[in-house]
């Protein structure tokens, strides 16, 4: 506990017959009081709803033999430790009483909008056919010694005891790397403050998360925070490799954090396939075709095509940011390539779902403006060749984001023939206020309602009448669920699928 005097310690309150800091036994940290037992740390954490010096009392009768807290607690007979900031508090605490596992390991954290997920897998992939064992924190699953171990929670990069605990466990488990989807939320609250990263990846930067950061410049602040953090982790010699910053050249906002990376020390590496923008990694040619396309590349050590099994255009960026991994880790070029060729595909990206129809239809998680757009342009094409239009069927999640809401309705009023807005998750917002809002975005572009622009908030019925107004070579895009198991509402989740309900819909509809 000694050590926490560097980190922001302002005095060690002692109640009344409390032993000494120096006696304790430390055996676990928890800002959750319902998960402290005897010897585990309480971080008093404010938070958004709820204030964690509320709860110091439940977790000193729980075992906790020590508090860590912005403001002293009265009524408590152990020792406090008063910090100025009680998350980095707890990250440092969390790293230390695992051993710092992330000095044991080659960190890749990738942030961004959109294309964290996907990229993340296809960096694994990478370093896994490289010969490296590597783990994996994102927002599909975590995975450690090559064992799947889901992620029922939802959070893509979780708080620093779980982030730490998932760190050491790959130690022990033999892997040499991990790949960490860093978020805004997560880069925000300090929950990988403590993380030693050696590459830092930029997939891009577009509307999302506002109702948390306020503004689209504490957006941007939050994300460069891990570009920031290479210059705070020292690099370990033992790793072999300085730190690296992998940026999306494309992006509007690269400059930006190339500056930040720049500041932090790293070696760059830009990418990207605009001739207008040079890059270190480039595409430069395309050819999609059934199943996925070929890229042109060219690196700083070599050219030549990258096969993917990826659809959509947009995956180009992806791979080129993970070839930019490749190039900071100095891979086999040959067996990066080999790896990228191989990967069948991410769960909810892109998914196809086929059950003898005469459409197509397609599960992919995009739900931001951005993403929807993106994903809808690389949709179109495949529909014209077959003769029909775009179908999409998407919502917009409750107590978040708002603003964006009337620009994703935008977004799909301009590319489809018809539009389905339906629910993501409310949470505690009114559902159908939620869908208006979208819906408003459509009918600024044209559609009408119940002609080519319905709202319908149960996603199964949404569905079922997409796919029943389906023609011939129609793509149906069920968007923003992809690979979720639940549907959030006010006071309990629904289990929920969306290949799933696509699939039992076409079987009934068959």
């Amino acid at each position: 506990m000694a050590a926490l005097e560097g980190r922001g310690l302002l005095r060690a309150a002692h109640a009344a017959g409390s032993r000494p800091l120096s006696e304790i036994a430390v055996l676990g940290v928890s800002h959750d009081s319902r998960r402290v037992t005897s010897g585990t740390v309480f971080v008093a954490v404010p938070g958004q709803h709820e204030d964690g010096h509320a709860f110091a009392r439940d977790a000193v009768a729980a075992g906790a033999p020590a508090l860590i807290a912005e403001r002293f607690v009265a009524g408590v007979a152990v020792p406090q430790l008063l910090v100025r900031a009680a998350r980095p508090a707890l990250a440092f605490v969390a790293a230390w009483v695992n051993d710092d596992p992330s000095r044991h390991l080659g960190i890749v954290g990738i942030t961004g909008t959109d294309g964290k997920t996907t990229t993340a897998h296809l960096v694994r992939a990478m370093l896994e056919t490289c010969g490296q064992p590597t783990g994996l924190v994102g927002t599909i699953d975590v995975v450690v010694g090559g064992r799947s171990l889901g992620n029922p929670g939802r959070a893509t990069t979780p708080e620093a005891p779980e982030l730490q605990a998932h760190l050491a466990a790959m130690v022990a488990a033999g892997d040499g790397f991990a790949v960490i989807e860093s978020t805004s939320h997560g880069l925000a609250q300090d929950r990988a403050s403590e993380v030693a990263y050696d590459v830092a990846v930029l997939t891009n930067l577009t509307h999302e998360h506002l109702e948390f950061h306020g503004t689209h410049e504490a957006y941007r602040a939050a994300k460069r925070r891990l570009f920031e953090q290479l210059a705070v982790s020292a690099a370990n010699p033992d790793k072999g490799w300085g730190k690296s910053a992998v940026i999306n050249r494309d992006d509007r906002w690269a400059d930006e954090f190339i500056g930040t990376a720049r500041d932090a020390g790293a070696r760059l590496i830009t990418y990207g396939a605009d001739p207008s923008a040079p890059a270190d990694v480039r595409a430069t040619s395309v050819r999609e075709r059934a199943g996925g396309m070929s890229i042109d590349v060219e690196t700083p050590r070599w050219r030549a095509p990258v096969t993917l099994r990826l659809a959509g255009r947009f995956n180009v960026h992806n791979a080129l940011a993970a070839i930019g991994v490749g190039e900071a880790l100095s891979l086999d070029p040959a067996t990066v390539r080999a790896a990228l060729a191989d990967m069948a595909g991410v769960r909810g990206r892109m998914e196809r779902i086929d059950e003898g129809q005469p459409f197509s239809v397609i599960v992919d998680y995009a739900h931001t403006p951005e993403a929807l757009t993106k994903v809808l342009e690389s949709l179109g094409p495949m529909a014209a060749a077959g003769g029909g239009g775009l179908i999409a069927v998407f919502g917009s999640a409750g107590d978040r984001d708002v603003q964006k809401r009337p620009m994703m309705g935008r977004a799909a009023g301009e590319r489809c023939r018809l539009v389905v807005i339906t629910d993501e998750d409310p949470r505690s917002e009114d559902r159908e206020a939620i869908l208006d809002q979208i819906a408003a975005g459509a009918e600024s572009v044209g559609k009408r309602r119940d002609h080519d622009l319905w709202l319908i908030a149960d996603r199964a019925v949404a569905i079922t009448r997409a796919l029943e107004m389906a023609r011939p070579g129609d793509v149906v895009l069920l968007a923003g669920k992809g690979h979720e198991q639940t549907i959030e509402m006010r006071d309990h989740a629904i289990p929920w699928d969306d290949a799933t309900a696509a699939r039992t819909a076409l079987q009934e509809l068959a």
